[in-house]
């Protein structure tokens, strides 16, 4: 099961393979339709990690998981939402909280990373068009979330969209644990198993009204209850079988 990373190499950002303790740097610009080694090799240790992908857009399923539900009737189809990509940040880059934010959260998801254009896309077909799996954590202002009549801010403020630490090929979503801890307690677990609308349903859905590009990212909810973040913590969500994304908060 390749794990990819996304980092900084010099002045530019590059791609490799993770291997251990050692990093594969990749011949091309991006991996996500077919990839080579180049042959060098590099030590991971001390490498700058940037978020793993170059989306032209950003979609996130909302109420995906029963856990979270909190009284709302289950959705009948995947509700989705697009954040903008300035909202995208990498592993431990800080979530910078606006001046007036009140009462903003965090929320653990597993991101589905596309590495074929979707269009039009049966359900027993979608997972040809993913390319791999990565964390993310969907920031959101709920007081803007309540009182706006759109989610633009709400969800979208930069630094709302952290992702990474880096795309696993391959993860099995039937056995696979989330979770989100901050200030050093456990704040939400899950069972991606618990999905209301699973990975190839969520792909299928968007790709009627949307065309998937590579490198796209769609969120897919987050499981349980949440809080709002302090400046001075730092939230770390991880996914057996991905690993951990951690950011800390701060106010801007």
């Amino acid at each position: 099961m390749p794990t990819l990373i996304r980092f900084r190499h010099g002045y530019l950002p590059a791609w490799g393979r993770l291997d251990g303790e050692w990093v594969h740097l990749l011949a091309e610009a991006s991996p996500f339709e077919g990839y080579t080694e180049a042959g060098e090799t590099l030590p991971a240790r001390g490498l700058k990690l940037l978020a793993p992908a170059q989306p032209t857009k950003i979609l996130a399923v909302g109420i995906n998981y029963g856990s979270h539900l909190q009284g709302r009737p289950r959705p009948e189809k995947p509700e989705l939402f697009l954040k903008p990509v300035s909202a995208l940040i990498g592993p431990d880059e800080p979530i910078a909280l606006p001046p007036d934010a009140e009462d903003t959260h965090f929320e653990g998801e597993l991101v589905v990373v596309i590495g074929k254009r979707a269009r039009h896309v049966p359900v027993e077909r979608a997972l040809e068009h993913v390319f791999g799996y990565t964390i993310g954590n969907d920031v959101s202002e709920r007081k803007w979330q309540a009182g706006d009549r759109q989610w633009w801010r709400a969800k979208g403020c930069d630094t709302f969209a952290p992702v990474g630490p880096w795309i696993v090929t391959d993860l099995d979503l039937g056995t696979s644990e989330i979770a989100t801890e901050i200030g050093g307690t456990v704040a939400q677990q899950g069972h991606l198993s618990d999905l209301i609308f699973d990975v190839p349903t969520v792909v299928s859905f968007a790709s009627r009204y949307l065309t998937l590009e590579p490198g796209d990212l769609i969120f897919t909810g987050t499981p349980g209850h949440t809080r709002a973040m302090q400046p001075g913590e730092t939230v770390t969500v991880s996914v057996s079988g991905i690993g951990a994304l951690s950011n800390p908060v701060q106010r801007a």
